[in-house]
């Protein structure tokens, strides 16, 4: 156990490590801090937390720097919770604001939030389900053999593909084909739209069958797509300005890694059920992010989760402000879920 003094020794020499990414020496601590004591007291006070395996000495400097150990115990103990600036707020806002269109742009506006407030890399993991309402279809003219197919979902997703124009079939005619269709499928959850429901619809209104086919095949592709876990990334670019990402070939190891969808789904599969989780240095199981820290939350809307969020970062990330900024998403975000439900 540490008493009071080791303890906010050791909160300052990480904060101002995290803060200048240089190692920190006893009297950059007595001249930045008043803490009532000499230099050479704090200096008996590093020399004992560098014993205790809180504190590390690189080679090159007299100053010390935080152990994972001591990040670890900065998050589990020390850290003080903060809270966003009324302009930072403002711009979450805004930037939902803008750029929603559908819960794909809600994810990736997420993630861009997320690295750009950190200045780490985000990941975000969306949970999809088939609860998109089918809303209509629309045939746009391609060529005089061809048209584009549109599926438009409630929730402003948009499929299409390119179908074959049956032989001597007018641009009205396909029109009143797509009006047909929309109004015997709108307000259905994809995942109602049955086969049953399609041959039927197929005898009724659609009685050309490659027409129809092609109408079957983008529904059924667009309700796998529902079902899907899609992973948004942000923020990649920020590793080259942090100092420890300088090494060309520890850059490439990560970006490899990150641009695996599947690694990376499966990194933040495996903290899903963990709510709060902050990984740090070598209690990350995933060979290749064992010198990051990652923090990872899960949110979820009436007992089911809608996703995952983390940041990934150099063990010296501003841990705080990390926890802040996805404590507010992750509230912003139930909120905005919630008021969707309403409306519907």
């Amino acid at each position: 156990m540490l008493n009071d003094r080791k303890k906010k020794i050791l909160q300052l020499i990480i904060e101002d490590y995290i803060s200048t990414a240089e190692p920190v020496g006893s009297r950059t601590i007595a001249r930045k801090y008043d803490l009532g004591i000499s230099p050479a007291t704090i200096r008996n006070e590093m020399s004992d937390l560098e014993l205790l395996g809180y504190l590390e000495q690189p080679h090159t400097s007299a100053g010390r720097i935080p152990s994972a150990q001591a990040y670890r115990f900065y998050v589990d103990s020390l850290i003080e919770p903060g809270s966003l600036t009324d302009h930072d707020m403002a711009l979450i806002n805004s930037w939902y604001t803008e750029r929603r269109r559908s819960i794909d742009d809600i994810f990736q506006s997420t993630a861009k939030i997320l690295s750009r407030m950190t200045q780490n890399v985000s990941m975000v993991l969306a949970n999809k389900d088939a609860a998109a309402v089918f809303r209509y279809i629309k045939f746009l003219p391609l060529d005089s053999n061809h048209a584009i197919l549109c599926i438009v979902t409630d929730d402003g997703n948009v499929d299409n593909c390119v179908v074959e124009i049956p032989l001597g079939m007018r641009p009205e005619e396909m029109d009143y084909l797509a009006g047909r269709i929309s109004r015997e499928l709108e307000g259905k959850e994809l995942s109602e739209i049955s086969d049953d429901l399609l041959s039927a619809l197929h005898m009724d209104v659609a009685e050309d069958k490659v027409l129809f086919t092609s109408f079957l095949q983008a529904i059924k592709r667009m309700s796998r797509k529902q079902n899907e876990q899609r992973v948004f990334l942000g923020g990649t670019k920020q590793l080259l300005n942090q100092p420890e990402f300088r090494d060309v070939e520890r850059v490439k190891s990560l970006l490899g890694i990150l641009e695996e969808e599947k690694v990376v789904r499966d990194l933040l599969v495996a903290g899903e059920d963990s709510g709060l989780k902050i990984t740090i240095g070598t209690e990350n199981k995933f060979t290749g992010i064992q010198d990051c820290s990652m923090v990872q939350a899960t949110y979820r809307l009436n007992g089911k989760i809608v996703g995952t969020m983390a940041v990934l970062g150099p063990t010296r990330m501003e841990y705080g402000k990390v926890i802040t900024v996805m404590d507010y998403l992750h509230k912003y975000l139930k909120t905005m879920f919630e008021q969707d439900q309403d409306k519907e």
